[in-house]
């Protein structure tokens, strides 16, 4: 595959990875904060459905393209900013990894509520939990994409 558009997949898939997971963290927390039962409902089979969607793919997508750019440019892996990108990169993923069975587990919890006493203390633990873990991995992605603007030598 020609580089410049193998470039512009990678770039494309870290758009909608980015935003896509800022925008759905948005939308999950307003709908939450604003303590509205079918607010919160909504927004957590939404969230559910976007990681499914745009999230897991454009993460599979960033690996498959980044591998592929890597080997095209002959880059090699004794590049410390390239190690350190990885190493954030899975980071994110760690994070983002239980926020999915969190976020499947709050949308069960609050499927089954039908008011918004009936959500227990471990729900909102849970939704620190997530929030926590979103404030680890947001950072993380952002120095990603520094690291592979910048490319600075260690």
């Amino acid at each position: 595959m020609e580089y410049l558009v193998l470039k512009w997949i990678h770039i494309v898939s870290s758009t909608v990875l980015f935003g896509t997971g800022i925008g759905l963290a948005f939308f999950y927390f307003a709908a939450h904060k604003a303590k509205n039962l079918a607010a919160i409902k909504f927004a957590t089979q939404m969230v559910v459905l976007g990681d499914l969607i745009f999230t897991t793919p454009s993460g599979f997508v960033q690996l498959i393209s980044g591998a592929l750019l890597i080997s095209q440019a002959g880059w090699t892996f004794d590049a410390t900013w390239l190690w350190v990108a990885l190493v954030l990169f899975a980071f994110a993923g760690a994070c983002w990894l239980p926020v999915v069975w969190i976020q499947v587990k709050m949308r069960k919890i609050a499927h089954d509520a039908t008011d918004l006493s009936q959500l227990p203390a471990g729900y909102w633990r849970y939704f620190r939990q997530w929030v926590l873990l979103g404030s680890l991995a947001f950072p993380a992605l952002l120095g990603v994409f520094w690291l592979m603007i910048a490319k600075p030598s260690f």
